[in-house]
């Protein structure tokens, strides 16, 4: 078989693919120069059988030609981070085992001693502008396997989640029904590359649907603004610290200026948010600003997206909807025994857009499936038919004096205390209590902070096993290139301080 998503292509020759500051690509310019890739790659071999490719490009037109040419080779796309160090660029090209990495000359600096040290040839991306008169690519099946995404590896080093072409698709084609995705819509691409919520979500839904994905560079609060009044969009989806900046740009603005800004908003027919817990204040300010209700969703690398707010319908704060099409979800306990609603458990996953394995991990592959679900190490509760998620199972569910207490649920209400911009909780070990609530904060004004007088107003708002024994003031969080909080490096913030 052939891969659908390229395929579809064909469907939508004249309109236009991706939009860049600098120029315009048609579907049929992405098809023809895809196949470009993929015969270069393929130097006059059948197929490339499953080899893996790296490759480190910008946000724009190169990568997604790339991308498809690996795939259209018969090859195993590593998309890599452009904005990770090189140790873990190193990491990823030497576990991956890739065949080549290809980059252009903005990055080959960075490349050049990676590619030495793990000895992989180097690929310029301005050398598939050559012309190769080839049989014609293989025909694939829709079992192989199509790409390799690295986890953030907060727990340890980061894992290889491996999907076939049938997850992508799958996840392709349970949000385009779900989201209603159709030809005439217009998003905007800001999010890494390297990553579910920009490779899925955003850019290969868009060009599924024959719509158009237009792709900026990097992430700039008043030029996305700017897009917001210039650009015909329809769709528009974050990460929670993006909406936050938004948000800042705005109040920073003259009032003329906020006034042509939100209006921009009104011509957009879905915003979204997801990649981490989105603040309730965060929520109602946006709603305020753009008068739009973000609608949230639940997903991870492993599994593309489970859960949706609805398109049409009542949206909760706080909550991340209900199953997907095609998405099977349940919430069991340490025993592997599936909850009542209102009872925290684990949140399970089975269905074609979940990944086939952890790339030469199998014995980890092995433990995190039971009966054929997906363990996701999250936690949830499902309440009238819809689920909150309380928090990863391994570090924001904190065992403190015999109760199970959520990290997010004490984030959210911190959150509204008016001196607290931005905060974090963990547990920490304690002989007494064998965990105890933390606390990082990120504080809005220089006045001296009264940590009394907050824990004072936080037991008037929350029960006195959740209130915050400790805490450590930050000028920022450490967070991933997604907007995660990496509460592995707060530990061992808190470990330095407590000593």
């Amino acid at each position: 078989m052939t891969i659908h998503l390229i395929e579809r292509a064909k469907q939508f020759p004249k309109r236009t693919a991706i939009l860049t500051p600098k120029s315009s690509f048609s579907y049929f310019d992405l098809f023809l120069q895809s196949e470009q890739v993929a015969k270069n790659l393929l130097e006059g071999s059948p197929d490339l059988k499953e080899k893996r490719v790296a490759f480190l490009l910008p946000s724009d037109f190169s990568y997604v030609k790339v991308q498809w040419g690996i795939w259209r080779a018969g090859g195993i796309a590593v998309p890599l981070c452009t904005s990770h160090p090189t140790p873990e660029l190193e990491y990823i090209v030497q576990n991956s085992g890739a065949s080549a990495i290809v980059t252009n000359n903005d990055f080959i600096d960075i490349i050049e001693p990676i590619a030495e040290k793990t000895r992989t040839p180097i690929i310029l991306e301005s050398s598939f502008c050559t012309q190769i008169n080839s049989p014609e690519l293989p025909l694939l099946s829709s079992k192989r396997r199509a790409m390799i995404l690295y986890t953030s590896g907060t727990t340890g080093r980061p894992k290889g989640v491996t999907s076939t072409h049938k997850n992508i698709q799958s996840q392709i084609e349970t949000l385009v029904k779900a989201w209603k995705w159709k030809q005439d819509d217009h998003i905007l691409q800001i999010l890494p590359l390297h990553h579910v919520h920009g490779i899925i979500n955003i850019l290969n839904c868009a060009l599924w649907s024959g719509a158009t994905c237009e792709m900026l560079p990097n992430f700039d609060s008043k030029v996305v603004w700017q897009h917001f009044v210039r650009s015909n969009l329809t769709l528009f989806m974050a990460v929670p610290t993006i909406y936050s900046k938004l948000i800042s740009a705005w109040e920073e603005s003259p009032p003329e200026q906020q006034n042509f800004w939100s209006k921009s908003c009104s011509k957009m027919r879905l915003m979204v948010s997801g990649s981490a817990a989105l603040p309730v204040q965060t929520l109602e300010k946006w709603k305020r600003i753009s008068g739009h209700f973000l609608l949230e969703r639940y997903g991870m690398t492993e599994i593309g997206m489970a859960l949706s707010n609805p398109l049409e319908g009542k949206r909760v704060p706080g909550y991340v909807g209900s199953p997907l099409p095609g998405v099977k979800v349940q919430l069991v306990n340490e025993n592997g025994h599936i909850v009542e609603p209102g009872i925290p458990g684990e949140i399970q996953v089975k269905g074609p857009n979940v990944f086939s394995e952890y790339w030469q991990r199998p014995k980890e592959t092995e433990n995190c499936f039971q009966q054929g679900w997906f363990k996701t190490g999250d936690v949830a509760i499902l309440e009238n038919g819809i689920y909150k998620i309380l928090g990863r199972n391994s570090v924001d569910i904190i065992k403190t004096g015999g109760y199970k207490v959520s990290a997010l649920e004490i984030e959210g209400i911190l959150h509204t205390h008016p001196d607290i911009k931005e905060c974090a909780v963990i547990g920490i070990p304690d002989s007494e209590w064998g965990e105890c609530v933390a606390v990082a904060l990120v504080l809005k004004t220089k006045n001296i902070f009264q940590w009394d007088t907050f824990r004072k107003w936080a037991k008037s708002q929350l029960a006195p096993y959740k209130v915050p024994v400790h805490h450590i003031q930050m000028k920022i969080l450490p967070r991933n290139t997604m907007g995660k909080v990496n509460k592995a490096k707060l530990a061992n913030n808190f470990h330095s301080a407590l000593r």
